[in-house]
């Protein structure tokens, strides 16, 4: 694995361990009143074009990739499949609609991960199922919502300004 996957990586895991950390029921009510003053840092105009709810929040769909049932001894159709897996990603991300993609390390059968901008699992499933390796039978998903930082909407902009070889 790459010195930069693994940066990749350890940035997602950074930000997913905020929002579990941060995580409560958006439909439950706040602590907070809405009298409060926003704090000093606080960019109205940013909060919105991300999204984001009074707390910075906003929901997701997180899928967990995991070993499919189908093996391809094939080389070089395997090597097909994975192109276009990649491809797909690169699609969604540009799209908007892919957030957050990396590979778990030693994870098997827990393969990787995509974290969807999208609210709903019937949404997230239908984007997931345009993945060639998913549509092969190569890999399988799990879907859960995610309530987490809208920040995360800004990772794909910021990957793109530190990533010096492309992923193919």
């Amino acid at each position: 694995m790459t010195m930069t996957r693994l940066l990749l990586l350890s940035a997602c895991f950074i930000a997913l361990l905020h929002c579990f950390s941060n995580a409560q029921d958006p439909t439950q009510s706040a602590t907070s009143s809405a009298d409060e003053q926003p704090s000093a840092e606080y960019d109205a105009d940013l909060a919105e074009s991300l999204g984001a709810d009074e707390y910075g929040m906003k929901s997701y769909v997180f899928v967990v990739l995991k070993t499919g049932k189908t093996t391809i001894d094939d080389k070089q159709k395997s090597k097909e499949i994975f192109a276009g897996h990649f491809a797909n990603m690169t699609r969604l991300a540009k799209e908007g609609k892919l957030v957050v993609a990396g590979p778990f390390v030693e994870g098997r059968p827990k393969r990787g991960l995509y974290i969807f901008n999208v609210t709903t699992i019937e949404a997230a499933e239908e984007l997931v199922n345009t993945d060639p390796a998913v549509q092969a039978g190569i890999l399988d998903y799990e879907l859960t919502k995610l309530y987490c930082s809208a920040a995360l909407m800004k990772i794909n902009e910021i990957h793109s300004t530190i990533q010096k070889t492309k992923i193919e």
